[in-house]
């Protein structure tokens, strides 16, 4: 039975703990990867299937109204303008004519959570309370008082709690029944007066606790770094550069960076954990630079570094870390990727390095440990190891900076650049495919490890228990014969010749240092086998979509280095290899954003399925006459 309900999102505040941001920006138009926190807000009223949503303004309300015109949702919308500016009850009052009539959830516009709006709904309806307020426990704010029950008792540091009643703080999201109105006075008022008339009154304010969920009050620079973080890391992302961004590819980066529309980065510049507001300039030191210097700001060469800071047009704000914003402490964690391993950033000296910790019992700690001495001995890029603690299941390596080469390719660059660092990667793929081969004897847990029949098989297996029927619930029509075509892939793909493979040469595992140099990185997986199932991985790389010319190019130019190295290296058996090794790495990558996640819950990785599948049904295509039953199989998960 569908229930009437009403949106109201609270959007005419001033933003003044915001300043100088909010001096070109109002609250609720500030970018998160793209998008305002508003449309963030309105997106999530819209799954409740709301019959109509409300939204008063005041401050820079024509940048607002301009921005809601040009939206998806303007149909929806009902503008309140206030002049002057109601407060949280009089916004309500002033729209009673749009709400008296039903249910309405209350949202503010500065509010980014992912607390579940539709749980809060169905406690509000069950109870029969006049009000149902979102509150969890959050120390800085816990301001007001509930009881055992969770009904509202008071509100401020000044009321005196008995001891049977606890502390919590409001969300900034409610639901009402409409005879909550009769409760606020017209004009300018606060909804907190209302809330305890009613409770004086004799009504139910009751109370749905969501601690535990990700909240964020975007009402400090440091606050909203932090929510652009939040929503970075959700997104398993480390760099965000919208597409009219100019001028990055000449700039160094590293760190976590979200640098948003019109923005112009000067040459020679460098941001490490800025955010870089819509229609900044970030410029040199020079007379084109219309930034002050702050303590965010150092001189480098040439150029200026910002770090940990928000750059808007004309004003640097340094992030206040004890705020909440990205800290700069001891052990940060850092990385995003599908490993249950951990990796901290942590100092040492003057110095950062990164250490890894591994949960007891990892058996690929001390194989870690080992192939990086192997590697380092034979001149394949991976990062130093500084210290061993195997009693701690840890190690200390050199720290390469955060931007991979998945990260890199998010700025704007000509073909030429992204060419001439794919051809630096495919460098390290030769190495390791032939010098590092020719002495594997040196590493015997490498040279034991070796990808065989059975862990082709895993692969496709993993494909089919954690893609197809696991993520999409299809059921395996035919499944001797498909496993007879697995089989005769497994056996084809085990009879090539073996070399080292890093078995996941993908972009994220590449780090690009001093924005030129590639390192490896994850590689603590590798094992001997064919060589083209690395360079499927690479160029055929579901991260990252190389064009199709640009991609011939950089086969032959692998090809050749090949050749050059290895006299024993024939080229066209190894082009016949890649095929059959493309099909098992795309259903090896699938089998893997299925069980990352459904089983782990790293929903991001889903964002990759499309192209992944994409490839794998233009392999299945030319590979039709061999291997009919997947063909037709990756057909019907295109549908």
């Amino acid at each position: 039975m569908h229930r009437s309900l009403i949106c109201f999102i609270p959007a005419a505040g001033l933003g003044e703990r915001l300043r100088p941001i909010t001096n070109h920006i109002p609250k609720p138009l500030l970018p998160l990867m793209g998008k305002p926190v508003l449309q963030f807000v309105l997106e999530r009223a819209s799954a409740l299937e709301v019959d109509g949503i409300g939204i008063n303004l005041h401050y820079k309300k024509e940048l607002i109204e301009q921005w809601i015109q040009y939206s998806s949702f303007k149909e929806r919308i009902t503008l309140f303008p206030e002049d002057p500016i109601l407060d949280t009850g009089g916004a309500l009052k002033n729209a009673e004519s749009f709400l008296s009539g039903s249910t309405f959830l209350v949202h503010n516009a500065d509010i980014f959570s992912n607390i579940d709006l539709g749980k809060l709904l169905d406690r509000h309806y069950a109870s029969g309370n006049l009000a149902t307020l979102a509150v969890h426990d959050c120390p800085r704010f816990n301001h007001v008082a509930i009881d055992e029950r969770g009904l509202l008792k008071g509100v401020g540091k000044n009321y005196p709690k008995p001891e049977a009643e606890r502390w919590v703080a409001f969300t900034g999201i409610a639901v009402y029944a409409p005879e909550f109105l009769k409760f606020l006075p017209e004009g300018k008022s606060s909804v907190v007066d209302a809330w305890l008339k009613a409770v004086y009154h004799g009504h139910a304010v009751g109370t749905f606790d969501v601690s535990g969920c990700y909240w964020s009050d975007i009402g400090t620079p440091a606050a909203y770094a932090a929510t652009v973080l939040e929503v970075m890391k959700s997104s398993g992302e480390t760099v965000f550069i919208h597409p009219s961004v100019q001028g990055c590819s000449e700039a160094s980066l590293d760190g976590y960076l979200a640098i948003e529309s019109r923005s112009v980065i000067e040459r020679g510049s460098a941001l490490r954990n800025c955010i870089v507001l819509p229609g900044s300039k970030v410029g040199m030191r020079n007379e084109k630079s219309n930034l002050p210097v702050s303590p965010s700001v150092k001189g480098g060469e040439g150029g200026l570094l910002y770090e940990d800071c928000i750059i808007g047009p004309g004003f640097v704000v340094p992030v206040n870390e004890a705020e909440g914003g990205r800290t700069t402490d001891d052990d940060v964690l850092i990385g995003i990727g599908g490993s249950d391993r951990r990796y901290y950033r942590t100092r040492r000296g003057g110095e950062t390095v990164v250490r890894m910790q591994c949960q007891p019992g990892d058996p690929d700690y001390a194989r870690h440990l080992e192939y990086t001495r192997f590697f380092r001995k034979h001149a394949v890029p991976v990062p130093e190891l500084i210290e061993e603690h195997p009693a701690a299941m840890g190690a200390l390596f050199e720290d390469l900076g955060d931007l991979s080469l998945y990260s890199w390719l998010k700025c704007p660059r000509n073909g030429d650049q992204i060419e001439e660092m794919y051809r630096k990667v495919l460098d390290i793929a030769v190495l390791l495919h032939t010098t590092a081969t020719d002495h594997v004897s040196e590493c015997r847990s490498l040279q034991e490890r070796v990808f065989d029949y059975g862990h082709l098989r895993w692969e496709t297996a993993y494909f089919i228990e954690r893609f197809v029927e696991g993520l999409r619930n299809i059921a395996i029509e035919k499944p001797s014969v498909l496993q007879d075509e697995f089989h005769r892939l497994a056996a084809a793909v085990d009879a090539f010749p073996k070399t080292i493979v890093h078995r996941d040469f993908q972009s994220q595992n590449i780090m690009i240092v001093k924005g030129t140099s590639p390192r490896l990185i994850d590689y603590q997986g590798a094992r001997l086998g064919p060589s083209a199932y690395d360079i499927a991985s690479m160029l055929w790389d579901p991260y990252y979509r190389l064009e199709g010319d640009m991609r011939d190019r950089l086969l032959d130019y692998y090809v050749a280095g090949m050749s050059g190295s290895d006299e024993r290296f024939d080229a066209e058996a190894f082009r016949r290899t890649l095929l059959p090794c493309r099909l098992q790495r795309h259903m090896q990558a699938l089998g893997a954003y299925g069980f990352l996640s459904k089983v782990k819950g790293k929903k991001y990785f889903l964002k990759h399925v499309p192209e992944a599948l994409r490839m794998l049904k233009e392999e299945t295509a030319l590979a039709r006459e061999e291997y009919p039953t997947l063909y037709k199989l990756v057909s019907r998960l295109w549908e």
